[in-house]
């Protein structure tokens, strides 16, 4: 089943033609704030006006069925972090109508959406006979509700009518002052053509469900903009609505209406009783008390929307909601908040859109960015204010008679507070003058360039191990920095400071990490921190595949199912009785430096052929880049000055011995931790800062203790574990608050705990399917998104399951692993043909493809090979006339013919979905497209799978990928990340340790596996185990509550609960 999309709509909103608006309340500024807010879907507003609906038609251009986007030529630049967004518009208005009926005067107003501007125009025609309506985008008519109802029906069939701010005391359905006391009072005979109402800023779900008459509708909810600033400050969720008539579905009870965003009804400006010009603002128990007389004035107080529906309430306390929602404040007001500044301010302006630019839209940051990410880019004070905005811990001023409520974060306590610790904590280099805050130094600009040097963001706040790390002038500095302590903040910090505070050139340096995305992750936090990424220019950061690879003169690298080929062929050629993966392996292994099997006797020849074999081809395998590296001499190389390199406890020999010659004549800084020292099947040592510190007596150790991610309950969990591999004491200290305590889940087969844990993760995040297992312990106090999950395992077996249940539940996750497909040979094919045609050199890759999907012979192989072997780049001409006369070599220069112009300007799943409609598709060539989702460009994703870790390669469930998805991996996949909430899935005895066929268990290495895996959960931890738990879990602290929920066997068979 695939995910469908969500949306977030703004159905109601106001034009530069309704009274009191802003002037840019235009197509382009309304598409503008539409992105900037993040909001899919806009309402036009006042389609009733003629002049708007001229401009409409010139400015929007139609899409999808009823909706509209923005002509190109009229969008205004925006920048925005994150996935782009093209705003959708769908045609909406509201209309006022004043009339009287059973003796009172009725002053409602009503928004209409219909499925075209042609619709508009109809239904215009026939308003106009009625009323004015060029006065006024929102027009005034005196026409009875249930009448408006009818003609809008009659003219538009797929027309959707919904009650506008349904509580508002002037202006509204059941406003205290001219509304009705029912709704079918107001539309008579035509109520059961209402079904949705809109909220309004002044109300919530939980009030309306106080009003059992409202039960059958669905509630909705919009900003009511009268700028485009303030759109989304209400907004609808829904999903799937692709055109007109399916948001049509949705917002009348379909099942695609998923929830609504909300104001705090507090900050609504009509949400208490009062008077304004009195200054009296009263709950309704004062109202009554007074016996609605304003003490000040002697006249009526205004009555709010609290106390009106405390008189149609005819339920204490509101039903279960069937619809979440979630209670938002306006980006701005939290800056202003933690500034203690307007949030019209040119300070909280200018911080807003920096936050934009390098975040994305306003509600991705209030709802989903990760706490840390937030913090990175704007300081610990607002990323405060945003949590606590997402914990409820807000402050409130209810509004009334017509003044907006205020909503407060920080007490000025708190504000104090936290100002002093981040004073206290920001590092302050050692040289005493700079202590001034003025950089010694600063990065020279690119060559060339005449653009002064641009004010550089404050640095982040550093604790004082930290700082001691940052600033340490001894020339080996090796941290040992545990789980959660800010390992990559001080590495970016150190870099920061040699660049800023010692004027080290940007060429001097040197940063090695375990992944890809690490260090991508740091090529983003140096370029916020320096002000750019031009600061960067010359500063080599990647794995140590990577500056081995840019270091060495270019040479095509073999790749995996290649290389086992030429193995395997090898391999009989010696006789060797060895599976291609074996024999890859044992040769992986020995020129890493790794002791191996005297029964491996065969191994020098085998490697001497092998590498023969490479020399012919013009080849290279990524281990030969390793010792290519070490080979080479650097003398006369700046870059090595100053080496950093991340994950330390990771390396193996080989990179062992790099780092020493690479530091040889420069300074050396290391950090990681030996309790996550997970790699020793490839050779890596726990022992290695041990060894660092014999080999160079002069190091200078520094312990990182202060964990910034876990609750105390999990890290507890974690230190009691780790505990168990012996050494120095640990002395990882909890900086978070107290949380939930770990839970350990017991189910009877995986099939169960698989099921078990898609029903879980939908119940988290606001689904209703839940297992009738005893729940009463799991109390979920807030909602989380699929983002914030992470399902970790120790083997890729484990996921697959997971996978197919949790998309047969509809949730979309993301799979971090290097998976089977890969060595399929559809997928093997079509990579080898966009390899060799980015890198005409590639002969084995072109070698591979003409096999796999041009079906050429052997000998026609050689010929083209040899014809390609003789280009630089791709001349189609000339590979015409030289291979013409072989039939199946025309299919693959059409292909060439076909890529070529493309493959730099088209994203790589969009290319390889092009091929597979050329050479058809399957379930591996399917996963590959998914897998390409994550790259922009063809070559990164090549480079992510030649030379990427597991953690590099993901892949998503489905092709519309969507950040909001759970996060499926293995613990090795895992290292290094961070999730709100953790499920380690499948602790069991013969997994964790996991046991091998006549192999002895590293327990050690496992166990710290474990750790890494725990200490992985912010906020929540559970454990999974099936009959036989792990011996791990025996290791886990007494001293904690520790619950055990036993999933019940279902009487039925397995398979029937799909």
């Amino acid at each position: 089943m695939e995910q469908k999309k969500t949306y977030i709509a703004d159905l109601h909103i106001h034009s530069k033609y309704s009274r009191a608006t802003s002037r840019e309340c235009d197509p382009s500024h309304l598409d503008l704030w539409a992105r900037y807010k993040g909001v899919d879907l806009v309402g036009t507003g006042d389609f009733t006006h003629a002049k708007w609906r001229e401009e409409l038609k010139e400015s929007l251009v139609p899409e999808e069925e009823g909706f509209y986007t923005l002509k190109e030529e009229c969008r205004l630049p925006a920048t925005v972090g994150g996935e782009e967004r093209r705003p959708r518009f769908v045609v909406t208005g509201e209309i006022s109508s004043i009339y009287k009926k059973n003796g009172k005067t009725r002053k409602v107003h009503n928004v209409i959406l219909l499925p075209s501007l042609e619709e508009g125009d109809k239904l215009a025609h026939r308003l106009e006979a009625i009323g004015n309506l060029h006065s006024d985008g929102r027009p005034i008519l005196g026409l009875d509700c249930r009448d408006l109802l009818e003609i809008t029906l009659e003219s538009c069939p797929e027309a959707v009518f919904i009650p506008a701010h349904i509580w508002t005391p002037h202006f509204s359905l059941f406003g205290a002052f001219s509304g009705f006391d029912t709704i079918e009072e107001c539309f008579e005979d035509l109520t059961p053509y209402i079904h949705a109402l809109e909220t309004g800023l002044s109300s919530d779900p939980p009030m309306n469900r106080r009003v059992s008459a409202l039960d059958r509708f669905t509630l909705v909810s919009n900003s009511d903009a009268h700028s485009p600033m303030k759109l989304a400050r209400e907004a609808n969720l829904m999903q799937g609505v692709d055109s007109y008539h399916a948001m049509a579905r949705a917002l009348q009870g379909g099942e695609d209406f998923l929830g609504t965003l909300e104001f705090f009804p507090e900050e609504g400006k009509y949400h208490w009783d009062g008077h304004r010009s009195c200054g009296r603002r009263l709950s309704p128990k004062e109202t009554m008390a007074l016996g609605g007389i304003c003490p000040t004035c002697g006249k009526k107080i205004t009555i709010g929307v609290e106390h009106r529906v405390e008189a149609l309430a005819d339920r204490e306390t509101p039903i279960s909601l069937n619809k979440p929602f979630e209670q938002l404040v306006p980006l701005t007001e939290i800056i202003a908040d933690t500034m203690e500044v307007s949030a019209s301010s040119k300070k909280v302006q200018k911080q807003y859109f920096q936050m934009l630019e390098t975040l994305g839209s306003e509600l991705e940051i209030l709802r989903k960015i990760p706490i840390s990410t937030i913090e990175e880019a704007a300081g610990p004070i607002i990323a405060r204010g945003v949590e606590k905005l997402r914990e409820g811990d807000v402050k409130l001023t209810p509004g009334y008679d017509g003044e907006y409520g205020t909503i407060s974060l920080f007490t000025r306590g708190e504000l104090e507070e936290l100002r002093g610790e981040q004073s206290l904590f920001l590092w302050e280099p050692l040289d005493p003058p700079a202590l001034t805050g003025t950089p010694a130094t600063s990065p020279a600009a690119p060559k060339g360039s005449n653009e002064k040097q641009k004010a550089k963001p404050r640095p982040e706040a550093f604790n004082r191990r930290q700082i001691e790390a940052v600033t340490a002038a001894a020339p080996t500095v090796a941290v040992i920095a545990g789980p959660g302590t800010g390992k990559t903040k001080t590495l970016v910090g150190r870099i920061a400071y040699l660049l800023e505070q010692r004027g080290v050139s940007p060429k001097e340096i040197t940063a090695v990490t375990f992944t890809n995305r690490a260090a991508a992750e740091m090529r983003e936090r140096l370029a916020k921190r320096l002000g750019g990424k031009k600061y960067l220019q010359g500063m080599a950061i990647g794995t140590f595949h990577r500056i081995c690879l840019d270091l060495l003169p270019k040479k095509p690298l073999i790749h995996g199912g290649e290389r086992r080929d030429l193995l395997k062929e090898i391999g009989a050629e010696l006789g060797i009785e060895a599976s291609p993966r074996q024999l890859a392996d044992a040769l992986s292994r020995h020129k890493n430096g790794m002791e191996l099997s005297e029964t491996m006797a065969w191994l020098p020849q085998l490697w001497e052929r092998y590498q023969q074999r490479l020399e012919d081809m013009g080849c290279r395998d990524l281990d030969d880049l390793l010792l290519e590296g070490l080979a080479m001499d650097i003398r006369g190389l700046s870059q090595f000055r100053h080496l950093l390199v991340d994950e330390f406890q990771d390396i193996n020999e080989i990179q062992h011995r790099l780092v020493q010659h690479w530091s040889e004549s420069g300074e050396l800084f290391v950090i990681g931790d030996p309790d996550q020292s997970i790699y020793g099947f490839r050779g890596a040592d726990d022992q290695c800062f041990n060894r660092l510190v014999q080999n160079r007596p002069e190091t200078k150790t520094i312990s990182l203790e202060e964990n910034y991610r876990s609750t105390p309950e999990i890290l507890q969990c974690a230190v009691e574990v780790i505990t168990k591999n012996g050494g120095k004491p640990r002395s990882l200290r909890a900086m978070a608050p107290s949380g939930e305590a770990v839970s350990v889940v017991k189910c009877p087969t995986p099939f169960r705990e698989a099921v078990w844990l898609a029903k879980e993760i939908n119940a988290l995040c606001g689904g209703v399917d839940m297992l009738s297992a005893d729940r009463h312990h799991k109390n979920v106090k807030k909602s989380r998104s699929l983002g914030d999950i992470a399902v970790l395992c120790r083997t890729r077996k484990q996921l697959k399951l997971i996978e197919e249940c949790l998309t047969h539940e509809g949730i979309p996750a993301v799979i971090t692993a290097r998976e089977d497909y890969l060595d399929h040979d559809d997928v093997r094919g079509c990579l080898g043909f966009f390899r060799s045609l980015i890198h005409p050199k590639d002969i084995p890759s072109l070698a591979i493809a003409l096999k796999l999907v041009f079906q050429c012979p052997d000998d026609e192989i050689k010929t083209l090979c040899g014809v390609a072997a003789k280009q630089t780049h791709w001349d189609i001409t000339a590979l015409q006339e030289a291979l013409g006369h072989f039939g199946k070599a025309m299919a693959w220069i059409k292909m060439l013919e076909t890529f070529l112009p493309q493959w730099e300007k088209r994203a790589p799943s969009e290319l390889i979905e092009a091929w597979a409609e050329q050479w058809g598709t399957g379930d591996a060539l399917e996963k590959l497209i998914h897998a390409a989702l994550f790259h922009d460009t063809m070559e990164g994703f090549l480079a992510a799978l030649d030379l990427g870790e597991e953690q590099d390669i993901r892949r998503a469930t489905g092709r519309d990928y969507t950040t909001d998805a759970v996060q499926l991996m293995t613990l090795h996949g895992a290292k290094g990340l961070e999730f709100p909430v953790v499920f380690l899935a499948g602790v069991n005895r013969g997994t964790l340790p996991l046991e091998r066929a006549g192999e002895t268990p590293n327990t050690k290495e496992e166990r710290r596996l474990f750790f890494v895996g725990i200490t992985r959960a912010k906020e929540s931890l559970t454990l999974t185990v099936g009959e036989g738990s792990s011996p791990f879990l025996a290791e886990l602290p007494s001293s904690i509550r520790v619950e055990t929920i036993k999933v019940p066997t279902p009487k039925e068979e397995e398979p029937t609960l799909f």
